[in-house]
């Protein structure tokens, strides 16, 4: 069995494209009124909790400020992105590919065994103790994928408009529209940020080797079912 299957190698390509455009086009959206509330009003940025600084042309998209492009780019990728994560999640669960490779057992959250695997990441070695992936890389992908994806769908959907004559409980469970709108700007800095991670450990790991894996699936291995 390949180290990455198809599936994940499609999705995470596919998933690259999208964030990256719901990024950059988010942060043009931002631009509009770079101030962040909570409940469900906010209007004066002098009930502000938050002042955002104004992106750059070079860091959004368009290239320039336009409220009404960036929404389209930004709508057009949230289809991809919604649909995508779906079909993965779909996948993992039904092949059981979570709960083999991704899910973790309670012996991993001991305080020793997290210490262990942070002492190894400090020494450079990533090498799983079982199974596919050690411990931080499970905390870490299933952090991602059970709450950081999921929750850009969510409170994406809950600032969208004319959501709330539809599903006025999902408004109501986040909070508020603004509450939502805040939120959804912590998740999307916060996924920005495991990128940056993920992209400094790949290059730590051997860049070339790791991104050429995640194209033509790696080497072969013996997949070792984990109770």
């Amino acid at each position: 069995m390949k180290r990455h299957v198809l599936s994940t190698r499609l999705w995470h390509w596919i998933n690259l494209v999208a964030v990256s455009v719901l990024f950059m086009s988010g942060l043009n959206i931002s631009n509009a009124h770079p101030h962040l509330y909570w409940g469900d009003y906010g209007f004066d940025p002098d009930d502000a909790w938050l002042h955002v600084i104004r992106f750059p042309g070079y860091v959004t998209i368009p290239n320039y400020y336009s409220l009404a492009a960036a929404r389209d780019w930004h709508n057009i990728a949230a289809w991809l992105f919604a649909v995508a994560l779906l079909a993965m999640w779909v996948n993992m669960l039904v092949s059981r590919r979570f709960a083999r490779e991704i899910r973790t057992s309670p012996r991993e959250w001991k305080p020793s065994h997290l210490a262990n695997d942070i002492r190894g990441h400090l020494r450079g070695n990533y090498e799983a103790h079982e199974g596919k992936y050690n411990t931080l890389q499970k905390i870490a992908y299933g952090s991602v994928y059970g709450v950081f994806l999921p929750m850009m769908v969510f409170t994406g959907l809950a600032i969208s408009p004319g959501i709330e004559p539809a599903a006025p409980w999902l408004v109501d469970i986040l909070g508020g529209r603004q509450s939502a709108r805040s939120l959804h700007f912590l998740f999307a800095w916060g996924l920005f940020g495991f990128v940056v991670v993920h992209v400094v450990m790949v290059i730590a790991a051997g860049a070339s080797k790791q991104i050429w894996s995640m194209i033509d699936g790696g080497e072969e291995e013996t997949e070792v079912p984990h109770d």
